[in-house]
């Protein structure tokens, strides 16, 4: 049996968030546990009661009246304003919003769109078919706030993660003969895995901002900012060569139809964007007290000290995720002595103020969703052996001007692990006529959705301008891509 133990989440979830008290609670909890008389959600439960109202324990043969003893002698002493408070209430009902591919999606993922739909600050939301998830808002989500309002976690933790592709002027049957090469150029000019920095940089201009120094929390990570420029994550972030097929003559891309050559990347704002989340999701928490289903979508004020920071720190990750897919593509062209007819790139995991088709003033948070207002060009990747899209946006009010921002998980990384080997990886890959340079298990084919179906669920917000097919894939090798 899995041995019971309390986490700072835990504590957060009835309303305790000050380190002093989640110390106080956590001694007596663990005490508890010790004695085999309650178990965890009992003792969490108890907890709440004595939060909101101590005195019914007090004075009481009962193993929790010191505890209330202790809350009621530090209410007097008003001491406990930031460790314990009343949570804001939820609406009752979640406020409508549109769901694409409804059938695709899990159940614990619309249940947590509903919650967001509870927020009293949401005006609008919707749910793209590759929906799964995540933390707060699912991935997938596009949540509509009240323009002076931002969410650190409707944001994601890998702020303005980002598409990019390169499309060379070089035919299909290239990638055939200069395998090697395009292959030594993604070994040679590409690193992968969480923490993992480099000191060689093609163009560094970006750090000469003074917005580098606008905050403390921006000046603290500069420097692990600049030694990670040019790098990629872990987990689904990539570097693959592919062919891209445009079936449309569109002006927004102004390239014939035919098929190319292409380099296509999927990375964030690396440790940078990481650790903003963090520490300004944090201060949400402490700023905007809700109840345990939704702690995960505190929100800031934007016109707050704390909000007008966080705006700063994320719009900035959005400038240095686009310089460092930028890094990436920019050595390859010079290994490779290249250049490109075009790049294209969107990014996600990000907040825009936008108006609704009413005319409403908001704020959109698009977590793992593609921004598709009119003639927007995005990138939505399927796996490391389906197809991706080059596609143009349709402005749908339904799905606030966003889509897919890939085929989604079919199955949690975990979950791949128990149940898929590297033999698995190892055999797709080659029937599907991939090189595969790292990656693991967990990024398998089958973990995602069928990006066909994705697609077919999306014709009303996206059109299809072209198909990117991968045929050599880079990613984090398997001892990379969790922190040692």
């Amino acid at each position: 049996m899995k041995k019971q133990k309390f986490t700072t989440s835990d504590f957060n979830s009835i309303g305790i968030t000050e380190l002093k008290w989640i110390k106080i609670f956590g001694k007596f909890a663990k005490s508890l546990l010790k004695q085999k008389k309650y178990k965890k959600d009992e003792i969490l439960r108890i907890f709440k009661k004595i939060i909101e109202n101590p005195e019914s324990f007090y004075k009481n043969e009962h193993p929790f009246n010191d505890l209330a003893n202790f809350i009621i002698e530090e209410k007097k002493a008003g001491k406990t304003g930031k460790a314990i408070y009343k949570s804001i209430d939820l609406f009752e009902k979640p406020i409508y919003y549109k769901i694409f591919g409804k059938h695709y999606i899990d159940k614990q993922a619309l249940e947590q769109m509903d919650t967001a739909m509870r927020l009293p600050v949401t005006k609008a939301g919707a749910l793209m078919p590759d929906a799964h998830v995540g933390y707060g808002l699912p991935i997938g989500g596009v949540l509509a706030t009240q323009k002076n309002v931002v969410i650190p976690y409707a944001v994601g933790v890998d702020i303005a993660c980002r598409m990019c592709m390169s499309i060379f002027d070089l035919p299909e049957n290239h990638i055939e003969k200069e395998k090697n090469k395009l292959k030594n150029a993604l070994i040679l000019n590409t690193i992968f895995g969480i923490g993992e920095k480099t000191k060689n940089h093609f163009n560094n201009s970006l750090f000469d901002k003074p917005v580098w120094n606008a905050t403390k929390a921006i000046k603290n990570l500069k420097d692990l900012a600049f030694s990670q420029l040019g790098t990629s994550g872990a987990g689904n972030h990539f570097v693959e060569w592919g062919i891209l097929e445009i079936t449309s003559n569109d002006k927004m891309i102004n390239i014939p139809k035919g098929k190319y050559l292409s380099l296509l990347s999927h990375s964030g704002s690396r440790g940078f964007g990481a650790k903003i989340a963090k520490t300004y999701s944090d201060i949400a928490k402490q700023k905007t007290k809700l109840p345990g289903s939704a702690i995960h979508l505190a929100w800031l004020d934007i016109n707050s000290e704390e909000g007008i920071e966080y705006w700063t720190a994320m719009n900035l990750a959005g400038e240095y995720a686009s310089a460092n897919h930028h890094e990436i593509h920019n050595k390859i062209y010079k290994y490779l002595g290249l250049k490109p007819l075009i790049l294209l790139e969107n990014h996600h995991n990000f907040a825009w103020k936008e108006k609704l088709a009413d005319g409403t003033e908001v704020m959109v948070h698009r977590k793992g969703a593609t921004p598709a207002g009119l003639n927007n060009i995005g990138i939505i990747p399927g796996s490391m052996t389906h197809n991706g899209f080059v596609v143009k946006g349709k402005a749908n009010p339904e799905s606030i001007n966003s889509a897919s921002h890939g085929a989604g998980r079919l199955l949690s990384r975990n979950q791949a692990f128990k149940n898929l080997t590297r033999k698995d990886l190892n055999k797709m890959v080659t029937e599907a006529g991939i090189e595969l340079i790292g990656g693991d298990i967990d990024e398998a084919p089958v973990v995602y959705k069928n990006i066909d179906k994705v697609m077919a669920e999306q014709k009303s917000l996206v059109e299809i301008l072209a198909v990117f097919t991968p045929r050599i894939v880079r990613m984090a090798e398997p001892e990379k891509r969790r922190f040692k």
